[in-house]
Order: structure tokens, then C-alpha cells, then sequence
């Protein structure tokens, strides 16, 4: 694969972007992710007979990296606005927030590594 593949999935929407480089790459992740987070409202779901889910613990929405040498990240917008990021793909490991860092540059700091 030639340079990197963003994936923005937002409710029922799939969105793909192609993308040369890395920086260009992050810019659309954090760009797309911003947006859903502005929009991110959802309600407890579940409850009497299901297991109640709170929206910290629903996915509003995701955006996926895929890129060169099996690169696979991203971010997941929590259904309060809140964000984590990851990497890998089946097996996802979180990617530890610095004090003050946004899980965009969290991500940034983990690929450039």
C-alpha cells in the first residue's frame, strides 16, 4: 500500500480519505474527530433487563489509520465527547495520554516513536 488510508466512521456514515504522509494523515484524523466529538450526544442505552451502557462507554464514532508496514491506529470518539486512542487492529493497546495531551497528540507521539 502506498501512503496511508483514513477510515472516519461516524454512525451509520463511512468516509475513506487517501493520503501521502503521516502529518497529513494525522491532520485529517484529528480534523474528522474534532467534528464528531462536537456532535457526540448520546443516552444511557440498555437498563431493567440489559446491561446499562453509558455514553462514556458507547463509540460515536471512530477514525481508523492504516498505512505503510501494517500501520494500524486511530481514535474513537466516546458518546460524552471524550477520546482514547489506539493502535493495532484485533489486538488494540491503548495509547497512555501525557498530562495535557489530547489523545490526537498522544497518537502523534506513539507513531513517531
Amino acid at each position: 500500500m502506498s501512503g496511508y488510508l483514513v477510515i472516519i466512521r461516524s454512525g451509520a456514515k463511512v468516509n475513506k480519505e487517501r493520503l501521502q504522509n503521516l502529518d497529513a494523515a494525522m491532520a485529517v484524523v484529528e480534523r474528522h474527530g474534532r467534528e464528531i466529538e462536537d456532535g457526540a450526544s448520546t443516552r444511557p442505552a440498555g437498563g431493567t433487563l440489559l446491561r446499562r451502557y453509558e455514553p462514556v462507554q458507547q463509540v460515536a464514532g471512530r477514525i481508523e489509520l492504516r498505512g505503510p508496514r501494517h500501520l494500524r491506529a486511530g481514535v474513537d470518539v466516546r458518546g460524552d465527547g471524550s477520546t482514547e486512542a489506539f493502535t493495532g487492529r484485533l489486538r488494540r493497546t491503548l495509547v497512555t495520554q501525557g498530562y495535557g495531551e489530547s489523545a490526537y497528540q498522544a497518537l502523534r507521539r506513539e507513531l513517531s516513536a
